[in-house]
């Protein structure tokens, strides 16, 4: 039982990025109320321009203000067994800490060099909406987390866009937000035409998810989406209520060489955010089979903890920290080459 409990905070403490899997519920009209967001005002936003986390300022290169904007959907962050509420309150402090020092720091962070950066805090749903035996009341939390986060959205467009060309990111919960928002605002719309990539990482996408928006097969494509889910080498996923949307079909982007190959080795993988904020540079080799990324194991201190670890959702991103980074800086600036006049 105690080692159990040490792997299970060591993965936590080392990508530190959410989604893991507990149950317990009543019904959904129990719930008490929870306050909802006001994008009108700073305290709504975990990360704006002109409100950057220090925990993320470190990051940054060049502190001007960038020429597009970055659109960041954080994933599942409650879980708590004991937890009845369906939603997340937002202006709980514990969990706005959790929003900054895990999803933001760890995840978001890789965008922020790529264009101003924007995460919307929302009340997002507890993890138990993904388990099948909640469905209906499932449902409408993630009904009144996307009303969030289509709020957020609205008002950013409405107040800090200007026009500018933006990158839609997201992962896990976050991307299935951000499936809804791109169909309902962007796909086959005008706004499409601003739209620079979306990074829909850490749930399944299918290459005909859209109407107009479609897969990005080479480092320079602009408009379109990539997606991934990455799993140990050689562990296939367990087949439960929770990873049952990892099936062949869906979009596998190499997060590595953004192209058609099937592999890449670590020579070339840019590097890995480690939870104490170090990157790891040529550190894993990937191949992509039946709609996974499959992972070598890490080569980071205390990977002997990360054998017995099946699935590597929690670090859909991490692993992949720098290659996001300069994909995203090239992808914008590839937009901004094109559209120039």
């Amino acid at each position: 039982m105690f080692k159990r409990n040490l792997l299970k905070v060591y993965v936590l403490l080392w990508f530190v990025t959410g989604c893991k899997i507990s149950y317990k519920t009543y019904d959904f009209e129990n719930s008490p109320e929870i306050l909802e967001p006001d994008y009108s005002n700073n305290d709504s936003w975990a990360v704006s321009p002109d409100n950057i986390p220090n925990e993320i300022s470190l990051f940054i290169n060049d502190k001007n203000e960038k020429e597009a904007d970055v659109f960041f959907i954080y994933p599942t962050l409650i879980d708590g067994k004991s937890q009845k509420e369906w939603n997340s309150n937002i202006w709980n402090q514990e969990i706005r800490n959790d929003v900054i020092n895990r999803p933001v720091k760890y995840q978001a962070s890789a965008w922020i060099d790529a264009g101003n950066l924007y995460v919307p805090y929302y009340r997002q749903a507890h993890i138990r909406v993904f388990n099948k035996k909640f469905r209906e009341d499932g449902e409408k939390a993630l009904e009144l987390a996307y009303k969030d986060i289509r709020k957020a959205f609205i008002y950013y467009l409405d107040n800090f866009n200007n026009g500018k060309p933006f990158i839609i990111a997201s992962h896990s919960q976050g991307t299935v937000h951000a499936k809804r928002l791109l169909s309902e605002f962007i796909d086959d719309k005008e706004l499409q035409n601003k739209l620079v990539a979306a990074y829909l990482i850490g749930w399944g996408v299918d290459k005909n998810e859209f109407k107009k928006i479609k897969p990005m097969n080479s480092p320079d494509d602009i408009g379109g989406f990539v997606s991934w889910n990455t799993y140990k080498l050689n562990k296939l996923p367990r087949k439960d209520n929770y990873e049952d949307w990892l099936k062949e079909g869906d979009v596998t982007t190499n997060p590595i060489t953004w192209d058609n190959k099937k592999e890449a080795s670590k020579e070339l993988h840019k590097g890995l955010l480690f939870r104490n904020l170090k990157i790891f540079t040529n550190n894993i080799n990937i191949k992509l089979t039946d709609g996974i990324v499959w992972s070598s194991l890490p080569d980071v201190p205390g990977k002997i903890l990360l054998k017995p670890v099946r699935s590597y959702h929690f670090a859909d991103i991490n692993l992949f920290w720098v290659d996001i980074k300069e994909n995203a800086i090239n992808r914008v600036e590839q937009w901004l080459k094109k559209n120039k006049k």
